[in-house]
């Protein structure tokens, strides 16, 4: 079993609250929701991912007998719990925005109805796939308004911070819009293309660059792409230049070269001057090393003839936005609204609904937070996906939510669209929720 396969990967004090519970016989339904609190700079929008993993999670879950003598040894829990915990599975409702779905702060994008134990107990683990997956998601996104139409490959996997975090950011940059990633898993599991180059390694265990790139070649007869900038980047282009032919007549066309180093611009520049003079026009030019959305962005408009990106590090940790203030907090409770009034944390109470009003332009215009009894005019953004612990159709192919994200970012207004930080995107309150709030306030007082 994967250590992620657990029900113990979670806060101590989820098992703990569960005690609090079972002795007080408190199993009616809750209603727990999962939002982001607020947009950090830079970020005018996110997207919904990882309800895949979460449903998967949910649909499995139960404690194994390992897992339960263990929590019996360490003193903290009834015999009574263990027992109880023996029997333990998710028999709950989810309604979920699709992922895809561009959303903003406070809107709920996965609702968990089901008995209190089990809404409280996947907290964690929910938050836990959620927050990563929409983090490096919405990370993603900017990459690809960026540079429209750009060969855009996840790099990351090295530096992501472990095995799990690498493979779902993987997950999350296709989702996103990119073409690929250099995680062999990622196309095992989702299907996600594999993309890859060489390693400076490679060049330097050869005694003649030209050499490498010749064995090279004949190794990977179908994946030619030579890193040029391990000693001198022109000239290395100028062997590409000479050993074309050669190639060509074993029947191996090369398809590109990569630049992981110096000025990339300028470098771009000159060796695409190079190959078009050595009649390489069709040769396509890689870059990588330490890129962001911003650096991207700068290449494109300096006029840097460079047809693809690997984004890695910056992109797999988010390195300007490494967290979202994010919560799945109780909104009712045995038929009760509940409200957490905490200072700069309070929540909307009950079950809610994000409907989503486009102007005449087709653009995403508002949205409106309101109550899910209330109907209102446009688009329903949460769907149910999960009804009594089985969710109610197969599991998408990771290439809807693809196309979900691509009409997503199409709606968007173009002010949300730019790099730069934007006015905040109008989110309304329906009334009746407001009148709710008030109503929970003066109960609570």
């Amino acid at each position: 079993m994967l250590p992620t396969s657990s029900v113990l990967l979670t806060d101590l004090y989820q098992l703990a609250m569960l005690q609090g519970y079972f002795e007080e016989g408190m199993e009616e339904t809750a209603v727990f929701e999962f939002f982001v609190r607020k947009r950090p700079p830079e970020r005018n929008f996110f997207i919904a991912a990882g309800l895949e993993q979460l449903l998967v999670y949910l649909e499995r879950l139960q404690f194994t007998s390992p897992e339960l003598e263990w929590l019996a040894g360490t003193g903290r829990f009834s015999k009574e719990l263990i027992d109880y915990l023996s029997r333990f599975r998710f028999t709950g409702d989810v309604d979920a925005m699709p992922e895809g779905t561009v959303f903003f702060p406070n809107e709920p994008i996965v609702r968990v109805t089901a008995p209190l134990p089990q809404a409280q107990l996947v907290e964690t683990r929910l938050i836990n796939l959620l927050h990563f997956q929409i983090l490096i998601a919405s990370k993603a996104a900017r990459s690809v308004l960026a540079a429209p139409g750009a060969l855009l490959i996840d790099f990351g996997l090295r530096r992501a911070h472990g095995a799990e975090a690498g493979l779902l950011a993987a997950r999350a940059c296709y989702l996103a819009g990119f073409a690929g990633s250099s995680t062999v898993l990622a196309e095992s599991i989702y299907g996600i293309p594999a993309y890859g180059t060489m390693a400076h390694s490679f060049i330097q265990a050869h005694e003649e660059e030209a050499e490498a790139f010749i064995r090279f070649a004949r190794a990977q007869p179908n994946n030619v792409v030579l890193l040029l900038d391990t000693y001198d980047t022109e000239a290395a282009a100028m062997k590409v230049v000479s050993i074309s032919l050669q190639l060509k007549q074993e029947g191996i066309a090369i398809r590109g070269v990569r630049l992981d180093s110096g000025d990339l611009a300028d470098h771009a520049k000159k060796v695409r001057r190079i190959l078009d003079a050595g009649g390489l026009p069709e040769v396509k030019i890689w870059a990588s090393g330490n890129l962001d959305e911003h650096v991207v962005r700068g290449l494109l408009s300096a006029g840097a003839p460079i047809d693809g990106f690997g984004i890695g590090s910056r992109l797999d940790t988010s390195a300007d936005v490494p967290y979202l203030d994010c919560a799945y907090k109780l909104q009712e409770y045995a038929g009760r609204a509940r409200r957490k009034r905490s200072e700069g944390k309070a929540t909307w109470p009950g079950r809610k609904q994000v409907y989503r009003r486009t102007g005449p332009d087709g653009r995403i215009a508002e949205d409106l937070l309101a109550l899910e009894s209330e109907p209102q005019e446009g688009e329903a953004l949460l769907q149910p996906v999960m009804r009594a612990g089985r969710r109610l159709a197969r599991a998408p192919l990771l290439t809807e939510a693809r196309k979900q994200v691509a009409a997503e970012l199409a709606r968007l207004p173009e002010s949300l669209r730019r790099l730069e930080e934007a006015a905040s995107y109008p989110v309304k309150i329906s009334e009746e929720l407001a009148r709710l709030a008030a109503e929970v306030d003066a109960r609570n007082r």
